[in-house]
């Protein structure tokens, strides 16, 4: 990994990320816009170092001797794009982790210019969305006739000071579905339903994940929602956020937030890292049959997994070379759908696997 740059390396996942590195015996160059703090974090790891904002009118210098960059950086629709630009200019390979799901709609759409240059472009590679797109992938392969994918996500652990920044950020901007090959934006918690876990029915409400991009390019669904588990009581404070929209939208009162933000939050300590888990359930339904596929992916710390699937993402693409994985992918699309179950800790269970028989066609959601 000596020609892998990570952007953003000194923040709490970056620098999870840059130790999985060195671990597993790479010596990445590490790079950020503070100087003092690349400086402490490359002389702690034994690394190359170097100081660069992304708005750099010689950004190209700094990515040229690289063969990838692994952006940590957020919020990434800040960063994803200089970044990209300079990528396909320098033919590096371009990685990150963020679940923006406007940053993998426009990263989808420089499909073609990553093609003519033998770039790939691989947003995601972290928790964010490696599991949701390896399991969404492997419930396609159950049932392929299927014209609809819901997805639901079910975590247990504390945000990094990146992540928190980030949903800041959206606070206001409503959510996102695909329908029908279409990204339509609708209210925050817009829809609710029931999802077994593993442990029972438990309360999830709709949230703008990254998937309802990355999982029609993997499986070519063009019905996607997306579920978090929350407790029915938040479902009316989620949805009351879009009637504070005209304040969110100030940029003082964001400030505050995320100076709070600052102040507070790192992210989860050694022993949660250690200790979280998440899981990934999926459904996918047949409407012409009625026939559905089930599944359920148990996943360690996000954090954890992040840093792991990450670094291993990272090393495939030097592996690879560009002109392997032009263009623009997803985990599942670049590495297949068993990527996941090949990181630490991860299980997956098929819940219901579709029936030979036909059965009543299901009533399309609307």
């Amino acid at each position: 990994m000596d020609s892998l740059l990570i952007y953003g390396a000194y923040g709490y996942t970056g620098r999870l990320i840059a130790r999985e590195a060195v671990a597993r015996g790479g010596s990445p160059a590490i790079a950020g816009r503070d100087g003092r703090s690349v400086a402490r974090q490359a002389d702690e790891l034994g690394v190359e170092g170097r100081t660069f904002d992304l708005a750099a009118p010689d950004l190209d210098d700094h990515l040229r001797p690289f063969d990838a960059v692994l952006n940590c950086a957020g919020p990434f629709v800040d960063t994803a794009e200089p970044l990209v630009e300079a990528c396909l200019e320098t033919n590096t390979g371009y990685l990150d982790i963020t679940g923006e799901f406007s940053v993998f709609e426009s990263l989808r759409q420089r499909d073609g210019a990553a093609r003519e240059s033998g770039v790939p472009l691989l947003p995601g590679v972290g928790f964010d969305v490696v599991p949701s797109d390896c399991l969404a992938g492997f419930l396609h392969e159950q049932l392929p006739d299927a014209d609809r994918l819901a997805l639901g996500i079910k975590g247990s652990s504390d945000l990094s000071r990146g992540t928190a920044r980030t949903l800041v950020e959206q606070l206001g901007t409503g959510g996102v579905v695909r329908r029908n090959g279409r990204l339509v934006q609708v209210p925050t918690a817009f829809r609710t339903r029931e999802v077994d876990f593993g442990d029972g029915p438990e309360h999830a409400v709709t949230i703008p994940w990254g998937d309802v991009v990355t999982a029609s390019h993997t499986t070519g669904i063009e019905s996607i929602e997306v579920y978090v588990a929350t407790p029915s009581w938040a479902t009316s404070a989620l949805s009351a956020v879009d009637s504070l929209e005209w304040l969110l939208e100030r940029r003082p009162v964001k400030g505050v937030l995320k100076r709070l933000v600052d102040a507070r939050l790192d992210g989860p300590d050694g022993r949660r890292l250690a200790t979280g888990s998440a899981v990934v359930w999926g459904e996918v339904v047949d409407d012409d049959t009625g026939r559905r596929a089930c599944a359920r992916l148990r996943t360690p710390n996000p954090y954890a997994l992040t840093a792991e699937s990450a670094v291993t993402a990272a090393e495939r693409v030097l592996e690879a070379g560009d002109r392997d994985l032009a263009g623009f992918q997803t985990p599942a699309s670049a590495f297949g759908t068993e990527f996941a179950l090949e990181l630490r800790g991860t299980e997956r269970e098929l819940v219901t696997a579709p029936d030979a028989a036909d059965r009543p066609p299901v009533e399309p959601e609307h």
